[in-house]
Parts: C-alpha cells; sequence; structure tokens
C-alpha cells in the first residue's frame, strides 16, 4: 500500500507564503519505475474538491490549475521520497484544506491514493 503525509500547512497573511510536504512511503519502487503522477488538490469549506497541480515521479512533466499557474511551484525530490508546493502570493481564496494525492494509473487525471491533508488559512 501507499501511505501519504502532508504537512506545512498553516496560517498566513495575504501575499505571504507556504510550502506544503508530502512524504510518500509504501510503493516508492513502482512509483520511481513506473512514473506515477502526484497531484495537490484543495476543498474549501462547502465546495468541491479542485485540482491544484501535479507532477510526475520521472521526467520534468507538471500542471496547473489555471488559478494557480505563476504563483504556485510543485516539485519532487526522489532520495526524501518527498513532493512539494511551493506556495507565493497567496490569496484568501486559496484557503482551504490540501491533500496530497497518487495516481497509480499514471494518467494524472485517476487518484487512487490520498493524504489526510493539512489546513492553509491565509488571512486578508
Amino acid at each position: 500500500q501507499v501511505q501519504l503525509v502532508e504537512s506545512g500547512g498553516g496560517l498566513v497573511q495575504a501575499g505571504g507564503s507556504l510550502r506544503l510536504s508530502c512524504v510518500v512511503s509504501g510503493r516508492t519502487f513502482s512509483m520511481y519505475t513506473m512514473g506515477w503522477f502526484m497531484g495537490w488538490f484543495r476543498q474549501a469549506p462547502g465546495k468541491e474538491r479542485e485540482f491544484v497541480a501535479a507532477i510526475r515521479w520521472i521526467g520534468s512533466s507538471t500542471r496547473y490549475a489555471d488559478s494557480v499557474k505563476g504563483r504556485f511551484t510543485i516539485s519532487r525530490d526522489n532520495a526524501k521520497n518527498t513532493v512539494y508546493l511551493q506556495m507565493n502570493s497567496l490569496k484568501p481564496e486559496d484557503s482551504a484544506v490540501y491533500y496530497c494525492a497518487a495516481d497509480s494509473r499514471r494518467s494524472g487525471y485517476e487518484y487512487d491514493y490520498w493524504g489526510q491533508g493539512t489546513q492553509v488559512t491565509v488571512s486578508s
């Protein structure tokens, strides 16, 4: 199985920055060799969960939601089994629970493993 543990959330003022981390354990060998996708999603109260960013364990391919392009950067450190989400120029509308997810089917759109989430609150 696969375990995902997020950290790095917190309270920050608008315009500030946070870096989220997602430590992965379990089938890491398969992830690397088969090029699983890793994604960040978020869900605000009363809203549906939405895609934020994605990256593969191999290569340099990344993808972002339009709402975060130019402000957020997804990256990975294979040696540390960790995926990061650097969030800059934060806005109140970025407030949400942020989830890390893994896509074993390698479509980049079908995520089957999820973390517990970390809260991000941006004050105005």
